[in-house]
């Protein structure tokens, strides 16, 4: 059962939720509690409305230190710990939520609308399936009835992606009186593939989402696809409106963070890693900063960089591939091989072409967002070449941070295309060979070209930072 809750305030006016709230805790061997502050679009977005509105942001107990931190002080949280604000954290089952976590979100609705699935051997919905989804619903119905206990008449609910998409309709049910809205932060599946899932499955998980007053997405192309969906299997969207609301760089922070001592430090070490190549000159850098996710596509994108020195041996000795590959949902088996596989290619790359003075890949597998922040810096040419992807802000933020102009070759299948398209090398994703094409153009264009697109590319991609993003759709709510 979800502890009982300890009661903050009464009547909140606006009220966030999502699985990952604005803190996390971690346990320490002497009993201690750390507690950690994140970032992003929620956190910016939430901060922007003002204290004098009361909000409250309803989130899940994640980890031990979490759950921890829950029995201590009840699930409303220290604000002291959280900058202020007033977050309560519920603490599901740990069983609960992996099942709805792992066994539903991530492993089927994240595969849907990413087409992941290898269709001759998966999805199976068979009755392991239906028990996880029980699990889901209880886990959605935990976060409507918090939202329901702690919203104030006709209050401003904002619900966040693909953990959440049953909250709407519940809370509905609970709260009629409320402003309710949903934002996918990933892509839509089109009919043909979201039909995967069981009929009854997919007509609960729209008929959820179209319990909210407004919908929100990344692009018009997800936008469209969700209302095929909701045509095809509802006949409409129920009377829901849908809003596009890109999500862009946090400009400011990025620039300032980038240029602060620990991320000098790392560009040094990076710089030296590099190298020189024979004549002397620094070498040129493809960079790509991901999490180890499948859809981001990583094997591809080293298979076309060794496609690219076979094809193009002038390069050979003078580019590197620095990638970092940060490994994501290691409790997840097909996750596990995806990141050994990846680190397997670079070493096969490196024993292909290295030599004593070239290592023609950097691989870094441990997360560290100043070294990030370093590699956006001296980025000649950004790899980003998704098999799909909702936005992808690595693609918004290099172009802010670069420091001597960088290339972007870009995915079609990302969501930050239809923004960045025009000033990018477009890629389809699947083709090894023309992104080994894409990445000789980008090594070879020249540096008042590169200067040119680049500041094309910082100027949209700057153009919806995270505050407005949120306040945007708040008023859009609220006006509605």
């Amino acid at each position: 059962m979800v502890s009982e809750r300890s009661v903050v305030h009464a009547g909140a006016e606006v009220l966030v939720a999502s699985n990952r709230g604005p803190v996390s805790y971690a346990l320490g061997e002497d009993g201690a509690l750390t507690a950690k502050r994140g970032g992003g679009g929620l956190v910016s977005g939430l901060s922007s409305i003002g204290p004098e509105t009361d909000a409250v942001w309803v989130c899940a107990a994640l980890g031990e230190g979490d759950r921890e931190a829950v029995r201590r002080t009840g699930d409303a949280l220290d604000p002291a710990d959280t900058g202020g604000q007033r977050v309560r954290m519920l603490d599901i089952p740990s069983h609960v939520h992996a099942d709805a976590y792992n066994g539903i979100a991530n492993s089927v609705l994240w595969f849907v609308h990413h087409m992941l699935y290898q269709t001759p051997l998966e999805p199976v919905f068979d009755a392991e399936f239906r028990r996880q989804w029980g699990a889901y619903e209880a886990y959605n119905h935990a976060f409507a009835k918090a939202l329901a206990d702690e919203a104030g008449p006709h209050a401003a609910v904002l619900v966040q992606d693909y953990h959440l998409a049953l909250v709407p309709g519940m809370l509905r049910a609970l709260r009629p009186d409320l402003r309710i809205a949903h934002f996918s932060h990933t892509p839509w599946a089109p009919p043909e593939y979201f039909r995967m899932l069981p009929d009854g499955i997919a007509e609960q998980l729209l008929r959820g989402m179209t319990g909210a007053d407004q919908l929100g997405f990344l692009t018009h192309r997800w936008a469209d696809a969700f209302r095929a969906c909701c045509a095809e299997v509802l006949g409409g969207t129920g009377g829901a409106r849908l809003g596009v609301y890109g999500l862009g760089a946090d400009a400011g922070f990025l620039r300032e963070r980038s240029r602060r001592a620990d991320v000098d430090e790392r560009l040094a070490a990076l710089r030296e890693q590099i190298g020189t190549g024979p004549d002397g000159a620094a070498r040129r850098s493809i960079v790509r900063v991901d999490r180890t996710e499948l859809s981001k596509n990583i094997v591809r994108g080293l298979r076309a960089y060794r496609e690219l020195l076979v094809d193009r041996p002038e390069w050979r000795e003078r580019v590197v591939h620095v990638a970092f590959a940060y490994p994501s949902r290691q409790d997840l088996a097909v996750y596990r091989e995806y990141t050994a596989q990846v680190g397997r290619l670079a070493e096969e790359i490196n024993a292909e072409f290295g030599t004593a003075g070239w290592r023609p890949v950097v691989l870094h597998v441990k997360d560290d967002f100043a070294r990030s922040l370093a590699a956006y810096r001296l980025a000649d040419v950004a790899l980003v070449n998704p098999i799909r992807d909702g936005m992808n802000l690595v693609a918004k933020e290099i172009p802010v941070v670069s420091e001597e102009g960088c290339v972007l070759v870009l995915s079609r299948e990302a969501g930050a295309h239809e923004e960045l398209g025009a000033a990018a090398l477009t890629v389809n994703p699947y083709d090894v060979s023309g992104t080994a094409r894409a990445l000789h153009e980008a090594l070879s264009m020249k540096a008042g070209e590169r200067a040119e697109r680049t500041e094309r590319l910082a100027a949209a991609a700057t153009a919806l930072p995270p505050a407005r993003w949120f306040m945007d759709q708040l008023r859009a709510l609220q006006a509605g």
